[in-house]
């Protein structure tokens, strides 16, 4: 249907195109041919068609963002146990340290009391019930760790030695302790005291010089 008014200036033409299926007064199904048999000059007044906007698509797959998500999650769970680890680690070798220090400084006290049971064997007064107490007693110590080092017989040795006596001897190939006055002791890797010794270093021998087989004559 169109509709034309003119008056002092041209309006515009108004078109209105049935776009309907069924033709309303046939009652029949219109076909695309019936479509094309409309007026050219309609489809050119109807203005620019719409032209749709694109659809918004997800660019990340939700799957792949959730398994990187998760990566994340797991890569800083990762790391946290690994520095529970460490700090673990830390703390337990601290704790040793300061429990082997401790039990050091303990027995270091102990010592003098070793000195004077050694001693008292030495002089056979160790025996009885006095004897059952102090092997206990360094028994116990050396359970704990601590070892006695310094006797004779033993190559010299200036780091863990102390020599206030000195002798030489053919009897021995090089500084040997033949005598302990004070015995040394160490706890673990630790040097509580050298060990008070008595060196015998190998005697030089009598010098041989070869003569002329004509002074020999």
């Amino acid at each position: 249907m169109t509709g034309q008014h003119s008056s002092d200036g041209e309006e515009p033409q108004v078109v209105v195109r049935d776009r309907r299926r069924i033709d309303p007064e046939t009652g029949e199904i219109r076909t695309a041919s019936d479509d094309a048999a409309a007026p050219a000059h309609a489809a050119a007044d109807s203005g620019p068609e719409s032209v749709p906007e694109p659809v918004q698509v997800d660019e990340l797959d939700p799957a792949a963002e959730f398994k990187a998500q998760l990566d994340e999650r797991t890569a800083d769970l990762q790391r946290l146990q690994a520095e529970y680890a460490n700090y673990r680690k830390r703390v337990d070798r601290d704790r040793e340290v300061v429990a082997t220090a401790a039990k050091a400084q303990v027995v270091n006290e102990m010592l003098s009391v070793l000195d004077d049971i050694e001693r008292a064997g030495a002089h056979g007064d160790l025996t009885g019930a006095f004897k059952a107490v102090a092997e206990k007693l360094a028994a116990a110590l050396q359970k704990a760790g601590l070892e006695p080092f310094g006797h004779e017989g033993e190559p010299f040795d200036p780091s863990v030695h102390e020599a206030v006596q000195h002798n030489t001897s053919p009897d021995v190939a090089g500084p040997t302790v033949t005598g302990v006055l004070r015995r040394g002791y160490r706890f673990g890797d630790r040097t509580l005291r050298a060990a008070l010794v008595a060196v015998t270093d190998a005697e030089a021998g009598p010098v041989i010089v070869d003569q002329p087989a004509d002074e020999q004559n």
